[in-house]
Parts: C-alpha cells; sequence; structure tokens
C-alpha cells in the first residue's frame, strides 16, 4: 500500500474504509522496523500505544462517527515533547530512564483526537545543535543520501516523515529546527508564529 501522500489524503482513505485505521498503522510500524536502522530516526517505538488508538479509531468509523483532521494519522513526535508513561529523554544519557508523569500540552491535544504515536524520534541533545549528529542514540540519517546529515535539532522528525516512517511528526523549532531538517530531507517544515 502507498502511504506516502498528504495527511489528507489518508483521512479520505480511512473514513471512505478504504483501509483501516488498524491496517494504516502495520504499515508505517513495518515500515520503521525495516528502515529505521539504516536512518536511525526513531530512538523509541511505541507499537502497543499506536495500535490500541487504532483500534479505538476503527471503532468509531464502524460506528459512523466523523473523524477529526489528525485523528487516526501515524505519526511520530521528537524526543523532547513529554508524554506521560513513555520514555522521553531529549536524546540525553542524562536522561536515560526518565518517564514523564505528564503530557506536554501539544500532545495532550493531539493524544485527545486519537492521534497515533508511532514512537518518539531522533533529535540534537537538547536540542542544541543544527546536524542532528549530537545525540546520545547516534546521528539521524538523511531518507534523501543517507551518507549525510538529517539536519536539526529535529533531524529525526524529517527523517522518519520523507524516509515514510511516519504520515507527519512534531518536532520543536527556536532557531530553525523544524525548517533546517525540513528543507535538508526535502520537506516542508512550520514554525507557528
Amino acid at each position: 500500500m502507498k502511504t506516502h501522500g498528504t495527511v489528507a489524503r489518508l483521512h479520505g482513505m480511512l473514513e471512505s474504509r478504504k483501509i483501516s485505521c488498524t491496517e494504516l498503522t502495520k504499515v508505517y510500524l513495518s515500515a520503521v522496523g525495516r528502515d529505521n536502522a539504516a536512518l536511525n530516526a526513531y530512538v523509541k517505538t511505541t507499537p502497543e500505544t499506536a495500535l490500541e488508538t487504532a483500534r479505538r479509531v476503527d471503532e468509531k468509523i464502524a460506528a459512523g462517527q466523523p473523524l477529526a483532521p489528525l485523528e487516526g494519522i501515524p505519526m511520530t513526535l521528537k524526543d523532547n515533547i513529554s508524554t506521560k508513561g513513555i520514555e522521553t529523554t531529549c536524546c540525553s544519557r542524562m536522561l536515560r530512564g526518565y518517564v514523564p508523569i505528564y503530557d506536554a500540552t501539544v500532545w495532550k491535544i493531539l493524544k485527545g483526537q486519537n492521534a497515533v504515536l508511532l514512537g518518539k524520534t531522533n533529535m540534537d541533545e537538547f536540542a542544541m545543535g543544527s546536524t542532528c549528529e549530537n545525540s546520545c542514540f547516534g546521528g539521524a540519517g538523511n531518507p534523501r543520501d543517507p551518507g549525510r546529515v538529517a539536519g536539526g535539532s529535529s533531524g529525526g522528525v524529517a527523517a522518519a516523515v520523507v524516509g515514510n516512517l511516519a504520515a507527519y511528526g512534531l518536532g520543536s523549532d527556536t532557531g530553525g529546527s523544524i525548517r533546517e531538517p525540513a528543507s535538508f530531507c526535502g520537506a516542508v517544515g512550520f514554525k507557528p508564529t
């Protein structure tokens, strides 16, 4: 199944029942399992969480309820975004094993809309870098040319989306940390103002 495309296209496929959310999620999880070693985009995957959310979305579709725009769409979060019950390291050895007791507001909103979290993505340690090489997990590769950097600090998000390991991703940007990796990897990155 071709998953590369827009969120709107995938949303339409879910609503028209061309594919179930569980099937779509499994396609992405399979791609992560197959291709992440080459890109090192993900530092933590959450297949159980993703499949549980997908099941809830499928139940909602079966009941004929409309979906929110991002509902049921497999996505990823940069590893500096707090996720209750899921390790969040900011790609630093100092935070290995840290499991937040709360969700960041942005994730709380997305989770409330049944966004399907595939996992947490690589980044420069504490978002202090512009190449995504300074991570305790090793650098993220560029899907266009894995021998090149993905850019940073949200390089794992860009690598995951362009590498077709997520439909979209959420990073953070103070000085170009979304826009630069998107540019390096040949995608669009948006910094809200």
